[in-house]
């Protein structure tokens, strides 16, 4: 848990082009529109590529650096006041130089650490853990950013209803966006409290139940899977694991359910967030979901979530965000508040 709290001051959020909806996703899959909403809850998304020419429109560095100077923006912070950049992805635009390191220089950061996370859901709660601990070693002002783009993954070329099953229905769930939060040591900007924080890896013994390989579609050999999801382990488990993280996240502030005002779930589909909130009740806390407009964006979603949650949350309000990353069974949950802005 975070001892002291820091601050998220300011969040942004970038989504490449217009939404793409599922009757437009259904001529570039091969799959009936109707089928894509039943499975995926998802009913549109926003992709980095063109759906009718496979053509590039953004890369990865592209979005984070929309993302990040949103966040500053709405911070009231310029780059100058960094003092480290965090980036988390599992979709690199290149291993190297990393993603993080090309959005530092298009943001003109200089002589300040840049860090990248390998991760994918619970990337941007990793990245927000390294950025407390930062903040307690003594540094004042930093910013987290989370992205993934899809260009490697959907190949209009290679029709993703050809392939496995699992690996075919693992297309229909995927999104471009990022997200980022400008993290500081005192209360300044929007000022969400990070209250508690609950980190911690579930995969002992468990079989993964989410395969991305980075090599995808144009280097896919004999009985590699560009991209696999166990959706029956991912359905079974991802709504027990999510209570567990819930509960760890109360304790650790002393809250009661009662108190909470708002709950951000796991955003791994639109009806996996379905499933997990009819699970709960859901009595009480107004949810703030993404997925079903974003498709999943993996360590940008819980960004994205902190960045609607940012505009509706007044003072005194609380929250809680978890996040299950199915690739090898991470939990992640972060207690927020909305507090008082120190006065200038």
């Amino acid at each position: 848990m975070t001892n002291p709290p820091f601050f998220i001051a300011g969040t942004g959020a970038a989504l490449p082009g217009s939404p793409v909806s599922n009757d437009e996703m259904a001529e570039v899959l091969g799959v009936s529109p109707q089928w894509m909403e039943l499975f995926s809850g998802i009913r549109c998304r926003h992709l980095c590529w063109d759906p009718a020419t496979g053509d590039l429109t953004h890369s990865l560095a592209d979005l984070c650096e929309e993302a990040a100077d949103a966040a500053l923006n709405a911070a009231g912070l310029s780059p100058s006041d960094l003092d480290f950049l965090i980036l988390s992805t599992s979709t690199p635009d290149t291993l190297l130089p990393t993603t993080a390191t090309v959005a530092a220089d298009r943001l003109g950061l200089k002589g300040l650490p840049v860090y990248q996370l390998q991760a994918g859901c619970s990337g941007a709660v990793q990245a927000l853990e390294m950025a407390g601990a930062l903040i307690a070693a003594g540094r004042r002002t930093g910013l987290v950013v989370g992205g993934e783009v899809t260009d490697r993954f959907l190949d209009i070329s290679r029709r993703p209803a050809a392939l496995p099953g699992d690996d075919s229905a693992g297309c229909l769930l995927l999104g471009d966006a990022a997200g980022a939060a400008a993290i500081t040591a005192d209360p300044v900007g929007a000022c969400l409290a990070v209250s508690g924080l609950v980190h911690r890896f579930e995969g002992l013994g468990r079989a993964p139940g989410r395969i991305v390989d980075w090599n995808g579609a144009g280097q896919a050999g004999p009985g590699r899977r560009m991209l696999y999801e166990d959706h029956e382990a991912v359905g079974a488990c991802v709504p027990a694991l999510a209570v567990d993280v819930l509960d760890a996240v109360l304790a650790g502030v002393d809250w009661q359910w009662a108190e909470i005002r708002y709950l951000l779930p796991p955003q791994l589909s639109g009806r996996t967030a379905e499933r997990f909130a009819a699970g709960l009740g859901m009595e009480g806390p107004h949810e703030i979901s993404c997925v079903a407009e974003t498709g999943n964006a993996a360590s940008a979603l819980p960004l994205l979530q902190l960045d609607r949650l940012a505009a509706e949350a007044e003072e005194g309000d609380r929250a809680v965000a978890l996040v299950v990353e199915p690739s090898k069974w991470i939990v992640a949950g972060l207690a927020l508040e909305r507090v008082r802005p120190a006065a200038p």
